[in-house]
């Protein structure tokens, strides 16, 4: 991704963001919130991918957020526009080669807690990858073997729940299942999710935890909850409404995040 990183640092001119933040469904008008902003369409960028997603803007936005260095993107690709499980390597590898050190992942997804509604935050504490791929399938090196037994970095979680506090936004914790899309859940999935010991369930996020962390990045991420997962309510399942939900969540992770971003170490 030499040509990726060679750019972006031209682009960012003297400018070094130690944490990026993958923006899902419903928190894509953060990036106008960063400020003296260096805007790249992903088109513009080799290896990035493009998002076919509506609601996935597909651009790189660095700046100052809340008075620190940052990167946001925009959008993401997911496994199930191109059967892809490492579609968003070369974005990740561009992020590592220009000295990114911390990855916040946020996402919309389905509750499998009554008690955890629409319009809900939950911070990811595991995963389950119920998709039956990986991100490093083929990759030949040993570095494939990635523990995962700390996926998901404790003193970053501990900055966004003293941020969540601070602000006073709840904040739920919980184990996200990921699904490989893009047909949503049956009841039984849920059901069997549930044993599991699923919190929430989505089509996205694992595979670059997994990526981020083969490529030295501690990572932390976060559900947006935009609906109560199938056979909960008894109403079928659609995009509109993660669409229409994603904003609510949205903003109370937004609050989060404003305050949490220049606490990472």
């Amino acid at each position: 991704m030499k040509a990726a990183v060679d750019l972006l640092v031209e682009r960012l001119d003297g400018l070094v963001p130690g944490t990026a933040v993958v923006l899902g469904s419903g928190l894509g008008g953060l990036v106008d919130e960063v400020a003296d902003p260096v805007r790249l369409p992903y088109a513009d960028l080799p290896g990035f991918p493009q998002s076919g997603v509506t609601g996935h803007a597909g651009e790189l936005v660095a700046g100052s957020f809340s008075g620190t260095p940052v990167l946001m993107l925009a959008g993401r690709a997911h496994y199930y526009e191109h059967g892809n499980a490492a579609a968003m390597r070369p974005a990740l590898e561009t992020l590592a080669g220009i000295g990114i050190k911390r990855l916040v992942l946020t996402n919309a997804a389905g509750s499998l807690d009554p008690d955890m509604p629409p319009g809900s935050v939950m911070l990811i504490t595991d995963h389950i990858n119920f998709s039956g791929t990986n991100p490093l399938f083929g990759e030949p090196s040993d570095r494939r073997f990635v523990g995962l037994t700390e996926a998901y970095d404790a003193d970053m979680r501990a900055a966004l729940e003293n941020a969540a506090e601070a602000t006073g936004t709840p904040l739920k914790k919980g184990v996200y299942m990921w699904f490989s899309g893009p047909s949503f859940e049956t009841p039984a999935e849920i059901r069997m999710a549930r044993v599991l010991g699923a919190d929430a369930v989505g089509m996205s996020t694992v595979p670059e935890v997994i990526l981020a962390r083969f490529l030295g990045m501690r990572v932390a991420a976060c559900s947006v909850i935009t609906n109560l997962a199938a056979g909960m309510t008894g109403q079928e399942l659609s995009h509109q409404e993660t669409k229409d939900m994603a904003p609510l969540g949205g903003a109370r992770l937004a609050a989060v995040l404003r305050r949490a971003i220049g606490d990472f170490q």
